[in-house]
């Protein structure tokens, strides 16, 4: 059964913890965060949860609202919302820096928490990052039709190889412009491993390529695996996962 945290937002926000054994109290936790429109039930927050209670490292893992079992509806967040989410939740429910797993939007969320709490963070493993999708992803490949709509409607349907249609709200495009981590200095003052498939047809390459160069710090590493896709899910790209986390905590 999931627990519940109400945020300084006042929205009610699902997660899962795992405590540490008592030989690992007060070494860093691991947090994981999901994907947009995905949920703390995924294969990579099982697969690691699993791997960290073996490790008897506490665990994190949560619904941002509007999604999963979280209260809220989907269409009324924005990235801002979701960095909240985390955010709260993390300082609320964890005792010291944590590891962050940022997956997808997820890694955007994880730079923000980097950027705002860097005392908080010990180390980041993202995979598929996709920092300011909204801008550089959904807003530059709309046409001049389509943003029209998007101002006059407040929000467009945008197909999706998961399932039904996303909905993409005019709140999500611009209040994601107040979220850019791409724009101004980010620097990482702890271990990184950026993970990326080059079978990824949500995030590219070239946009794994372009927060490595953005981003400053001593102790940082893109992995690039031939044929994975944007799940990275798969039982080799779950176990370079769980090396990547564990490479991050032993050079801490």
């Amino acid at each position: 059964m999931a627990e519940y945290f109400k945020t300084s937002e006042n929205r009610r926000i699902a997660y899962h913890k795992t405590e540490a054994t008592a030989a690992a109290k007060g070494a860093p936790g691991i947090v994981f965060l999901g994907g947009f429109k995905s949920d703390m039930e995924g294969s990579k927050a099982l697969a690691l949860e699993a791997w960290a209670r073996a490790q008897g490292r506490a665990f994190l893992r949560f619904d941002y609202s509007g999604h999963g079992v979280s209260d809220g509806a989907f269409t009324d967040g924005a990235i801002g919302d979701w960095y909240e989410d985390a955010r709260d939740l993390i300082m609320a429910v964890t005792s010291g820096p944590q590891v962050l797993v940022g997956s997808s939007m997820g890694g955007w969320i994880s730079l923000l928490i980097c950027r705002e709490h860097p005392e908080k963070v010990a180390g980041l493993v993202t995979i598929a990052a996709a920092p300011d999708f909204t801008e550089d992803g959904y807003w530059a490949a709309f046409d001049a039709p389509t943003r029209r709509k998007l101002e006059e409607e407040g929000q467009i349907e945008v197909p999706s190889e998961y399932g039904e249609p996303y909905i993409i709200t005019r709140r999500l495009i611009n209040e994601g412009r107040n979220r850019l981590v791409l724009r101004s200095p980010l620097d990482l003052p702890f271990p990184v491993r950026f993970l990326q498939g080059t079978a990824d047809d949500a995030v590219s390459v070239e946009t794994a390529n372009r927060l490595l160069d953005h981003v400053t710090g001593e102790d940082i590493q893109l992995t690039l695996v031939k044929g994975a896709d944007h799940r990275f899910s798969t039982p080799d790209c779950l176990v370079m996962i769980e090396r990547a986390v564990a490479e991050v905590l032993a050079r801490r």
